[in-house]
């Protein structure tokens, strides 16, 4: 997997039709139109609750990258397969098209509370796989589902007590015995619930992480983390409780949780106000008591009515090695090195040019986006969302940074991306975007990068984009 600073990105496919105006605030659509090699991967918006429905709200690659996930706002999962064919091509292409779509969960009423439970799929992380078949945990507000997806390409036939429409035959119709037999059919896949694991987060569940033991994962809601044991749905333990006696007192909540990829004893959680606490189950049962936590001093320079909301902590995700974290915080994106606990050793300006414009972000409620961010399968590069369609990937050996753009101006096959840059002030250079002209209703916050290769998947509002390195079209 090549270094960032040698990599020249290219287009590779766009899933979902591509609208002239669908934002997450309104949902509107104004004209529809396919792009060449998309596929329309949602609902036909006829309206504006529709096209709400179809906003992906999750993305994820599975362990070896074969299979590509998206959740959307509407309880939908719709899983994409990599192309055999992109897969042994010399150079090798990254293809995904659609291999199951399902509805994962379904709106519901909490009639104690009287509240509406969205549909919305929050987060999916996929199960090694352990035969045939693969197997994804998906999450809503409240619940979590294990899945099961199978293909079935045979079909018993020749029964002796059946006939071809599977209506019981007359018994005195029998004259032979036959011996039954699989028959070829069309490829189905299906995706079948196995495991329902309800009724135990009072809040919104922002979390779910496999541990690495393969048997237990833990859910996280704003103030509680729950372990589960995959194979029972009526019992779990609580880990974290941060809920205080007077919630009048409460001045943090739980932002995102992950257990180490290869210790599974140990996990870490995040807080709104920029803390970052690592756990060891070995310790004690209930982990109120954190091992080490992560907390970068405030510069009292920049200190501003914004600093506390801008300090929240959106993301945390461990390296493949296990050795760092990063974690994504309105501004920027933070490296850290589980020995060293009292700063980051890296840091990286996602878009500074916005904390001028923090007033402006406040009053239409841009400035609590929560963005996401992914490590390269070789931990050496990270890559983010931002505004306008921009993603920003950071090279940690060469320390260059690139921004650019989802956008259907780039949706030419082996198309490559050019370089965006954004004007603070002064005269603006051609090739440069003013920080005024940015369209803050677009916006990157779910991004994957696929295991082992240069392929990323980038979701913006209802299309999912898919590029790949240009050396290997």
């Amino acid at each position: 997997m090549a270094g960032g600073g040698d990599i020249q990105w290219c287009f590779s496919q766009v899933k979902g039709t591509v609208e002239e105006d669908v934002t997450e605030e309104n949902g509107s659509r104004e004209t529809e139109h396919m792009l060449p090699g998309s596929e329309d991967v949602g609902s036909d918006c006829e309206d504006s609750d529709l096209c709400n429905a179809d906003i992906i709200s999750t993305v994820e690659f599975n362990q070896d990258g074969e299979l590509l996930a998206t959740g959307d706002k509407g309880g939908r999962v719709v899983i994409f397969k990599r192309e055999p064919e992109s897969k042994q091509s010399m150079p090798r292409r990254g293809e995904y098209n659609v291999y199951s779509t399902f509805q994962s969960h379904e709106p519901e009423f909490d009639y104690l509370k009287s509240l509406e439970i969205e549909e919305k799929i929050n987060k999916i992380r996929w199960l090694p796989r352990q035969n045939a078949a693969y197997s994804l945990l998906s999450t809503n507000d409240k619940t979590v589902k294990l899945w099961k997806i199978t293909e079935r390409d045979k079909r018993p036939d020749g029964f002796n007590l059946k006939d071809d429409e599977g209506r019981i035959k007359d018994p005195n119709a029998i004259t032979q015995l036959r011996v039954p037999f699989f028959k070829p059919t069309e490829l189905i896949v299906e995706a079948s619930p196995r495991r329902v694991y309800a009724n135990a987060h009072t809040y919104h569940i922002n979390s779910i992480s496999l541990n690495s033991d393969h048997e237990t994962f833990l859910s996280g809601d704003d103030l509680r983390i729950n372990l589960w044991h995959l194979e029972i749905t009526d019992q779990s333990f609580n880990i974290v409780d941060i809920k205080p006696a007077n919630m009048e007192e409460l001045t943090e909540v739980i932002t995102a949780a992950e257990f180490h990829p290869s210790m599974c004893n140990v996990f870490v959680y995040s807080s709104s106000k920029g803390t970052i606490r690592l756990c060891d189950m070995r310790q004690r049962a209930l982990c109120d008591q954190h091992s080490k936590m992560f907390e970068e001093p405030e510069d009292p320079s920049n200190r501003s009515f914004f600093s506390e909301i801008i300090s929240s902590i959106s993301d945390v995700k461990f390296s493949h090695s296990g050795r760092y974290l990063i974690s994504r915080d309105y501004l920027s994106v933070k490296v850290w090195d589980l020995q060293m606990d009292s700063r980051p050793i890296e840091t990286y300006q996602v878009h500074e040019y916005l904390r001028s414009k923090l007033c402006s972000l406040y009053e239409n409620d841009c400035i609590f986006d929560k963005f996401e961010c992914a490590w390269n399968g070789t931990d050496t590069q990270i890559m983010t969302g931002s505004y306008n369609n921009f993603f920003r990937m950071f090279d940690r050996n060469t320390k260059r940074d690139l921004t650019l753009e989802a956008s259907r101006e780039n949706t030419k096959p082996k198309c490559i991306l050019k370089p965006r840059r954004v004007c603070t002030g002064g005269k603006r250079k051609k090739d440069e975007i003013s920080v005024d002209s940015l369209d803050f209703n677009k916006k990157i916050l779910h991004t994957a990068w696929h295991p082992t290769e240069n392929i990323i998947a980038v979701a913006a509002t209802n299309n999912l984009y898919i590029f790949q390195d240009k050396d290997k079209v």
